[in-house]
């Protein structure tokens, strides 16, 4: 690194500041001392606040300070606006075009995958992103974040149930337990054989007998937040028609989730593009429907 590069217009309108600044600062601040250490110019009235027998005057502000406190605001102004970096080059925004670049070239080479490619896509970038807090199986490492093996399936609906849910970055924030809504395992069950059969992508359930019971406690339970139609409300509260698909995961990644550890981030595209998020969806499905 070269300190003293005079070709290079940024370093030279830096260096050209701090000795301004030096100059200033050494020059006024000396001046104002020896005022201090000058009697016979102590002309202004004191202060009516004292403190231990020691009392203030009242001077205006210095004008050599004023003159700089002025000038250093048309500097920043200026170096803001039309210096630097507004009209210069940024290394994030140098970063952040080639993002998109890559994200447009991503998205043209992998417009059409397979279900298979998809997964397989999706366990590799599992196992660098999201492996570390869920396990590279995917079961939460002995409940330290959440158990992957269950979603996108009617069991992991009655876990949501039954446990509730500490919130998927909604404002509504989080969902109580079963037991704080009055509700048992059984009620539970059949909510979730309700919401699996008729309401999410997953369109089966094992519980068939019970599907009835379940669309009667899920109207006078889960419609409050969840709407009638089960799409919650933008920004509230999540929509129940996209669990079991890859959407719903997709929707997590983008907001993110609280969970027992901390708060798992929220995945941008400039961490994770559309098909990426997609491919993880897919292959997160993939654990539940293998067991």
């Amino acid at each position: 690194m070269q300190w003293l590069n005079l070709e290079d217009n940024i370093n030279l309108l830096s260096l050209i500041g701090a000795f301004a600044i030096v100059i200033l600062t050494v020059t006024i601040v000396g001046r104002y001392v020896n005022k201090m250490k000058d009697k016979s110019e102590a002309t202004a009235p004191l202060s009516e606040h004292e403190w231990d027998g020691i009392q203030e005057y009242k001077n205006d502000p210095p004008l050599g300070w004023a003159v700089s406190f002025v000038l250093a605001l048309v500097w920043a102004i200026w170096y803001f606006l039309a210096g630097y970096p507004l009209n210069s080059y940024s290394q994030i925004g140098e970063y952040n075009e080639e993002v998109k670049e890559y994200n447009a070239k991503f998205a043209k080479e992998h417009a059409k995958l397979d279900q298979s490619t998809l997964v397989d896509m999706g366990s590799s970038i599992f196992l660098v992103s999201c492996s570390p807090c869920h396990g590279i199986i995917g079961d939460g490492m002995q409940n330290k974040a959440a158990n992957l093996k269950t979603w996108g399936s009617e069991e992991g609906i009655y876990e949501a149930i039954v446990n509730g849910s500490k919130g998927l970055g909604f404002d509504g924030g989080e969902m109580p337990k079963a037991s704080d809504l009055g509700l048992n395992e059984e009620s539970a069950k059949a909510i979730a054989a309700y919401v699996a059969k008729n309401i999410s992508g997953i369109k089966a359930t094992k519980n068939e007998a019970l599907v009835q019971k379940g669309e009667e406690l899920y109207s006078g339970t889960c419609t409050a937040c969840h709407g009638d139609d089960s799409k919650g409300m933008d920004g509230v509260f999540p929509d129940l028609t996209t669990y079991g698909t890859s959407d719903f995961v997709t929707m997590v990644l983008n907001r993110g989730k609280n969970g027992d550890i901390g708060v798992m981030p929220k995945f941008n595209e400039n961490m994770l593009n559309k098909i990426q998020k997609r491919a993880v969806g897919e292959y997160i499905l993939s654990l539940s429907r293998s067991k």
